[in-house]
């Protein structure tokens, strides 16, 4: 039987699933977990005491229905300067968010078939891959949530994504019909372009 040590993780993160997947019994795991000081972040989920916890590579783990959204995906998209104080995710409705909401995650929710509209792969500041909104589809959310803004990062967001090379406004326009954003976002961005 191979050692525990072998399904930790690169980032100190050892996951209960992947230990009983590989055959260890939960006493082997728990005991390896006291042994060595491991720290339970989320159920399930454990963190070597050597390591830096990566805060949004664990909530990934820990909810991967959900999708890094508004301000984490501003703020990973370089439309706001600051970095969130509040993580911020999107879950299809109905998907149980009590316990993230008390652990103090702001939690959006869509219809489920909307949820994987825009998904991409970002990179945590640790070098982990997890699901963000692209561009269009943040942009969406910023216009669709925009009383949780505040005015100046809503404008500053909205500027800067009309100032990028990179930007469609095709695919902007969708996603805006999808989301019944379509009237908004075409006024702001008339007065914008």
């Amino acid at each position: 039987m191979d050692n525990i040590e072998k399904i930790i993780d690169t980032s100190g993160t050892l996951l209960t699933k992947n230990a009983i997947n590989k055959g260890f019994s939960k006493f082997q795991l728990y005991s390896f977990i006291k042994k060595n000081n491991f720290e339970r972040v989320a159920y399930g989920i454990y963190v070597s005491p050597d390591t830096l916890k990566d805060e949004n590579y664990i909530l990934s783990l820990r909810c991967p229905q959900g999708v890094f959204s508004h301000d984490e995906a501003l703020y990973y998209h370089g439309l706001v300067d600051r970095e969130p104080t509040q993580k911020t995710i999107t879950v299809y409705t109905g998907y149980g968010t009590s316990a993230l909401i008390k652990d103090g995650i702001k939690v959006f929710t869509v219809k489920k078939e909307l949820l994987s509209v825009g998904v991409i792969t970002g990179n945590t500041s640790f070098g982990h891959t997890i699901p963000i909104y692209d561009l269009e589809r943040t942009i969406c959310d910023l216009v669709r949530s925009r009383t949780w803004f505040e005015i100046q990062d809503f404008q500053t967001a909205l500027r800067t994504y009309v100032g990028r090379k990179d930007k469609n406004l095709n695919k902007l326009m969708d996603y805006a019909k999808l989301f019944h954003v379509d009237n908004i976002i075409r006024e702001y961005m008339e007065i914008m372009l």
